[in-house]
């Protein structure tokens, strides 16, 4: 084969990946732009900026014009009406003073973003994401912000994913990507190239957090030092750990399966003694979940036979109970206090 016909190939091959893509990118848009068009599913009322009280935030994915929009309840009561911004996000994480939205910018070029918000959702500062957004996280004095995106594949179960997790401050001061700090694993310094760090969560203290590393195909929670810039092995076999509001538990989502395709469970692991309790729920929870309160666990679950819809459901952390539905219509719960 000649130079020319190989540049020839390669030229046909890249304008049908690019076509590929177009068409992907405009039929993702335009499913988007159908279920904004559609009859609303909830009572829903305009955003409130004076509103302070106790709340949950999420991503609505009930059909009509606020779909896919940063919305709220209050937390008294879940099944009441939602206050609907014009924000939006496909992941959301909130405190009492500030947001964090990671969204897909849908259209003919599609475009990655995260942006924090203050409490009345006005912008305060935007950055570009180099792929999917996959996670985010705020701590709990607002200082810290962690973000995860999918550099390549689109989910955790994809064999070869890579992912981007960067924690910065509130001023856009970055700690860069944690792929950079130290990873020690069983007391051993790990250095291989297929390592991978995701699904963040913080303590109080403005240092220490915790998160997922990944290597040679398998997990650990690792616990993470900013000042040291070290991530230090606590527990194998943990994805997208979530601490507990007491600090004393960290949930996550476990891999139970013996094939090929992953099948995730919720547990939690009790930091002090190293015990860990499957709850309850049966079906594949793929996502990092949220503390509703000390004994109450929330994540998201596709609605069956709806695409692009699903529930928050609610289970007891210690193993106890059914789960139940918990807001219909969401996605990407967050508490607010």
């Amino acid at each position: 084969m000649t130079i020319r016909v190989k540049i020839a190939v390669l030229t046909v091959v890249a304008v049908l990946i690019l076509g590929a893509a177009t068409a992907y990118g405009v039929s993702a848009f335009v499913r988007y732009q159908e279920r904004q068009a559609a009859p609303s599913e909830v009572e829903t009322t305009p955003f409130a900026t004076s509103d302070t009280s106790p709340r949950i935030v999420f991503r609505n994915t009930a059909a009509g014009d606020g779909y896919g929009l940063v919305a709220s309840v209050p937390l008294a009561d879940p099944a009441g009406a939602r206050q609907v911004t014009d924000i939006a996000c496909d992941r959301v994480a909130a405190t009492a003073s500030d947001a964090m939205c990671l969204r897909i910018n849908r259209g003919i070029v599609t475009s990655y973003e995260a942006v924090l918000y203050n409490a009345a959702w006005a912008e305060q500062r935007t950055w570009p994401l180099p792929g999917i957004p996959s996670r985010t996280r705020i701590s709990p004095d607002a200082e810290l912000v962690a973000t995860t995106a999918f550099v390549t594949g689109h989910s955790y179960a994809t064999i070869g994913f890579s992912t981007e997790t960067v924690v910065s401050r509130r001023d856009g001061t970055s700690f860069g990507n944690l792929e950079d700090f130290a990873l020690t694993i069983d007391g051993r310094r790990v250095t291989a190239a297929d390592r991978n760090i995701w699904g963040v969560t913080f303590t109080d203290d403005d240092n220490t957090f915790y998160a997922t590393a990944g290597t040679a195909g398998r997990t650990w929670l690792v616990r993470g030092d900013l000042a040291e810039r070290t991530l230090t092995s606590v527990h194998a076999d943990v994805e997208c750990p979530s601490l507990s509001p007491d600090g004393t538990r960290i949930a996550y989502k476990q891999n139970l399966s013996t094939t090929g395709t992953p099948h995730w469970v919720v547990a939690v692991l009790d930091l002090a003694t190293g015990e860990t309790t499957t709850l309850s729920e049966t079906r594949d929870v793929d996502d990092q979940v949220t503390w509703l309160d000390d004994t109450t666990i929330l994540y998201g679950l596709p609605r069956d036979g709806a695409v692009g819809d699903t529930d928050v459901w609610a289970v007891q952390a210690d193993g106890g109970g059914q789960p139940i539905r918990f807001i219909e219509h969401a996605w990407s719960p967050t508490i607010v206090r």
